[in-house]
């Protein structure tokens, strides 16, 4: 039977059916995604990290640490990369304290250059990286006039660019294998813009968009093996936000960075897509994508955010 010899209450018939259909699966998977979401760490399945090569860019101090130090517990090797020497020898010297394999390199991630270097470097001495850990960051913490030009350039360089050049560096074996996990630590920040914060917003809304396009484009080509995780959580108590505060400290406190890491870990071993903290922030982005601008700054206004930057004073 021709296309146009359907009967046309049938064919509406078909495509309403189909329509529920997919109503109910994607309902259903947001479902399941809220619940792991908000279940305890330890719960779910976790995968075997043992063996597998772990890099982490801006190692050096807090998150990065941290997270090198319990990858290493894990069994994992690891790679770190940061542009502060001493600081990135200390936790490599750490990692070694507690019986893991370490490779530690200076990079300055604001420089593409040196990015596609080291890389280079890492492949031959240790081999493929499993795990790319886009963690290394930066914020000035200034009103977008009093913000020096070169400054907003190196934002932009250290908390996105960089996340180009380091996954292309590395993807490709992770591709050929269908096996590795590309995980960019983001910021809500960068799911709701903050004043006195324009161009770490703008860097951190280009990390998310970046992980959701390259979520898309796995999708596309069906390597499912190949993972990625966005972390994006509030302000953490590592000093790079020293001053800032909300006025609601119960549903969005100043994050203690070892939760913020066991959340991280969490999320990276079960292979999970998003990770916001604390909890409360999925409840903001639902609304903020709900919501009137007006507002979403009233709500802003309400909890603090708004003014959150106000005593910003960052790490001297």
């Amino acid at each position: 039977m021709a296309e146009t010899d359907r009967n046309p209450f049938v064919a509406f018939g078909e495509e309403v059916l189909k329509a529920l259909y997919g109503t109910i699966l994607i309902l259903g998977m947001a479902l399941v995604a809220s619940v792991k979401a908000l279940l305890p760490c330890g719960v779910l399945p976790r995968k075997s990290v043992t063996g597998e090569v772990v890099l982490i860019t801006g190692a050096g101090s807090g998150l990065g640490r941290l997270m090198a130090l319990q990858f290493a517990k894990l069994g994992a090797r690891l790679v770190l990369w940061d542009v502060n020497q001493a600081g990135n020898e200390q936790t490599a010297k750490m990692v070694k304290g507690v019986g893991g394999e370490v490779h530690s390199y200076t990079v300055d991630c604001s420089k593409r250059a040196d990015i596609q270097s080291v890389a280079k470097q890492v492949k031959k001495e240790v081999g493929d990286v499993d795990i790319l850990i886009n963690n290394a960051g930066i914020v000035t913490g200034k009103k977008f006039l009093e913000c020096p030009d070169e400054l907003i350039e190196r934002t932009m360089d250290v908390n996105v660019n960089a996340h180009f050049w380091t996954t292309k560096a590395f993807i490709g074996p992770m591709l050929e294998r269908n096996h590795g996990h590309i995980v960019s630590i983001a910021s809500m920040a960068g799911i709701v813009g903050i004043g006195t914060l324009t161009d770490y917003c703008a860097s951190k809304f280009g990390a998310v968009g970046f992980s959701d396009s390259l979520t898309a484009e796995l999708y596309m080509t069906g390597k499912t093996g190949v993972h990625v995780t966005t972390v994006c959580p509030t302000y953490i108590d590592t000093g790079m936000f020293n001053g800032a505060k909300t006025d609601s400290p119960n549903l969005l406190p100043l994050l203690k960075p070892e939760y913020v890491v066991d959340r991280i870990m969490e999320a990276i071993l079960t292979n999970a897509p998003m990770l916001m903290l604390p909890r409360f922030a999925y409840f903001v982005a639902f609304f903020k994508g709900l919501l009137p601008v007006n507002a979403v700054m009233l709500l802003g206004d309400y909890f603090g955010c708004t003014k959150s930057m106000e005593h910003f004073t960052g790490r001297r």
